[in-house]
């Protein structure tokens, strides 16, 4: 998932909720409460009311699901806070929130259930299932199997061919999967742990492929009617007509505000749940319990289950191996001794106990789910803003509750760790702008700029003049548009209409020695842009020149 401003699943491996080497949102601890210089001596009592809204106003979060469950019981499933900013409307137990990441747990749960019908095995390989499948690397392609799929060390980079999908595009599902081909890998395969999705988009196409049924009626079929998840989606065109759903926050210049949600249908393998407190506490047990549906017989009289424990041990046994950052010392007792990725599931260890979690973002909704399978505890942190920190500081308070550890003020030692992160950033940021060569001029006339560039995987990006201003928009996402100002020498920023994107980027344009243009390369601008926001990853070419060359 990533920084500070925009967590994803992922995210995510550097995203907040996944790299201890980030801010610690995934991050694991000792037996001992946390020697902290400088920290209040007394730490509150912990009190989950007043610790939520306590971390609603520390990090400017509108609104806050709660799900908690303990020994196979629901101990709280509750909201605070509202839906939308400036309507009163509260957040309850029924409020759906869109969880994003959060869904790859699903996708491996209903594979599981295929592994155990005979449909299929982890180590088949996709192209058995799916025959046009072709990664960029041919060895790559014939090797991958249904377990490579979910496990983040297929050699692409972090995010990579995110913006097939992010923001909204208006690809589909089997175009996204056919651009793969042409997304070159970062490092060799199986060699490394880098967060992507891409390849859980392919999973839910061969849950599509195997049962017959797309997959959010897969979902809705094999997971969320037997487990009564009632109110659970896997659209947000199911949500229509629900009134109890909760709007997306972003900040725009630094202060939060109510945006519009980021349909994401072509996507739904990686990112497609919306659920509430109430449903996923369902799903926590199910999960801890390992596949048993409790208080549910199947056909024979015996106990109905989702998937068998075999399966349920697949899915939480470490497949990649995940590098263990050093957190910052104010944070240093929520360091892990192990860290991997399982089956849709980041995994780790907290107090001694092994931790089954992951995390989610999208636009304006950032969410958290932490299961202790020894100590049968699960927690779930909804959130309608883009903070992981808020979801950060109660997961500790929460786990360090019920596993009975000594408490710690961890909305304190989060909050000032996040405040620091971003005032350096938001420095270094300033301090590029400061080195730059204000005075430099573009090698070209403006107007020279204009036209259409196209990269291998994404296809095409189009500069025109509008007026006096000179516009960059990305043809398959209709909100990825914005203006261009001159940053230095042949390097511009572009700044997105939608401010609440948060990810304005570095255009650097390359010539050839007679002066016309080589190529086009993107870079965020800032370091807490999110990982989906892939334009390094771009390699644009003049369209002209590239019919040139054929």
């Amino acid at each position: 998932m990533k920084n500070t401003n925009k967590l994803h699943c992922m995210t995510v491996a550097i995203v907040l909720a996944f790299s201890s080497a980030a801010l610690p949102a995934m991050a694991a601890g000792t037996d001992a409460a946390p020697v902290v210089a400088g920290a209040t001596a007394a730490v509150p009592a912990f009190d989950l009311d007043q610790d939520v809204n306590s971390a609603l106003k520390t990090f400017d979060v509108p609104g806050i699901a709660i799900a908690i469950v303990k020994d196979g019981k629901v101990i709280a499933a509750k909201g605070f806070g509202v839906r939308k900013l400036g309507d009163p409307a509260p957040v309850d137990a029924k409020t759906l929130f869109e969880v994003a990441s959060n869904s790859k747990g699903f996708t491996a749960a209903t594979l599981s259930m295929l592994v155990d019908e005979g449909k299929l095995a982890w180590d088949d390989p996709v192209t058995r299932h799916l025959p046009g499948f072709q990664m960029y690397d041919s060895y790559v392609t014939g090797a991958m199997t249904i377990r490579d799929l979910l496990t983040h060390r297929s050699g692409l980079g972090l995010g990579a061919g995110d913006l097939l999908w992010w923001p909204t595009t208006t690809f589909s599902t089997d175009e996204i999967i056919e651009k793969l081909r042409y997304i070159r890998p970062a490092t060799s395969f199986r060699s490394s742990y880098a967060y992507d999705n891409l390849l859980y988009i392919v999973a839910g196409k061969i849950i599509a492929e195997k049962t017959g049924k797309t997959w959010g009626e897969a979902v809705h079929e094999r997971i969320l009617t037997p487990l009564g998840m009632t109110s659970t989606t896997t659209s947000l065109a199911e949500n229509a007509g629900n009134p109890d759903v909760a709007n997306a926050h972003s900040k725009i210049n630094g202060k939060i505000a109510a945006v519009k949600s980021m349909p994401v249908p072509n996507a739904v393998g990686a990112v497609g749940i919306n659920t509430n407190a109430e449903d996923i506490a369902k799903w926590m047990m199910v999960l801890l319990d390992g596949g048993k549906i409790a208080g549910v017989k199947d056909k024979d009289g015996k106990q109905a289950r989702l998937f068998s424990e075999k399966q349920g041990r697949e899915m939480w046994s470490e497949q990649t191996p995940v590098k263990i950052g050093e957190p910052k010392p104010a944070l240093a007792a929520t360091k892990p001794n192990f860290s991997a990725y399982g089956l849709g599931f980041q995994l780790r260890d907290y107090k001694g106990m092994k931790v089954a979690m992951h995390g989610g973002a999208l636009q304006g909704f950032y969410s958290r789910v932490v299961m202790v399978p020894e100590a049968k505890l699960g927690v779930a942190i909804l959130t309608n803003a883009e903070n992981g920190g808020s979801m950060t500081a109660l997961q500790w308070r929460i786990l360090d509750h019920y596993l009975n550890a000594a408490p710690s003020d961890w909305i304190k030692l989060v909050a000032k760790v996040e405040q620091d992160q971003h005032e350096a950033e938001v420095k270094k940021v300033g301090n590029a702008s400061s080195a730059r060569a204000a005075k430099s001029q573009p090698s070209l006339p403006l107007v020279s700029y204009d036209g259409e560039y196209e990269d291998a995987w994404y296809g095409k990006v189009v500069i025109r003049h509008e007026g006096k201003k000179q516009i960059l928009s990305f043809t398959r996402t209709p909100d990825l548009t914005g203006e261009l100002e001159h940053f230095q020498h042949d390097t511009f920023i572009v700044r997105w209409k939608e401010r609440n994107f948060n990810a304005d980027a570095y255009v650097t344009f390359s010539l050839n020695p007679d002066g016309s243009i080589d190529r086009v390369k993107m870079a965020p601008v800032s370091a807490e842009t999110d990982f989906s926001y892939d334009f390094q990853d771009l390699n644009l070419v003049p369209v002209k020149a590239r019919a040139d060359k054929k």
